[in-house]
């Protein structure tokens, strides 16, 4: 299980919808069109393969992981979730 950040910029107002609720359906929330997620193996393949079919090439998203803890300051907490679960928002 690692943490990921998860950025996007979709140019078709049309896909924005689908793109959006497919990243929230696997993050723990954030920014906007960023959003922090920790995945699995699993489901960052599961992930993956849902933006590729929704996605065309002149969107962006960007998938990047943390190395380590993420640094916290605030409010912000450090959560995980197992592969055997389900989060609901």
């Amino acid at each position: 299980m690692y943490n990921f950040l998860i950025a996007y910029d979709v140019f078709d107002e049309r896909r924005l919808p689908k793109v959006k609720k497919t990243v929230y359906s696997f993050s723990l929330g954030g920014q906007r069109s960023a959003l922090e997620a920790p995945l699995s193996a699993s489901y960052l393949s599961e992930l993956i393969s849902k933006l590729q079919n929704i996605t065309k090439d002149e969107d962006k998203v960007n998938i990047i992981r943390f190395l380590g803890k993420p640094i916290l300051l605030g409010k912000a907490k450090y959560t995980t979730f197992e592969d055997k679960g389900i989060i609901i928002l």
